[in-house]
């Protein structure tokens, strides 16, 4: 049982078309967003989130993004753990994304 939210690809896509603005933060690293990030997003590398908790809110839900929903899924684990609340996973990652 894990201490964040797991949203898909095809759920945070039809969300994005029916025109909300969920805070979305990508964690992979420069040499893989350089292929494309989803509209809106935020990039921040796994590596950098404990040095830049303070640009994550903490008040409302934040969408994490990675290739595949792994890192993205470790990232929310260790937020979980500081004390966020709104923490969400998309499973699947970019993978999942690029085959909508």
């Amino acid at each position: 049982m894990s201490d964040y939210n797991v949203t898909t690809a095809e759920q945070l896509k039809a969300r994005l078309d029916a025109g909300e603005k969920p805070y979305l933060i990508d964690v992979r690293e420069d040499d893989e967003v350089i292929f494309g990030m989803i509209e809106g997003a935020i990039h921040i590398p796994m590596g950098q989130i404990p040095s830049r908790m303070g640009e994550i809110p903490r008040d409302r839900e934040v969408v994490f993004i990675c290739r595949s929903g792994s890192r993205s899924g470790r990232v929310c684990e260790f937020l979980a753990q500081q004390g966020f609340d709104h923490t969400v996973n998309m499973a699947g990652g970019m993978l999942a994304w690029e085959s909508l």
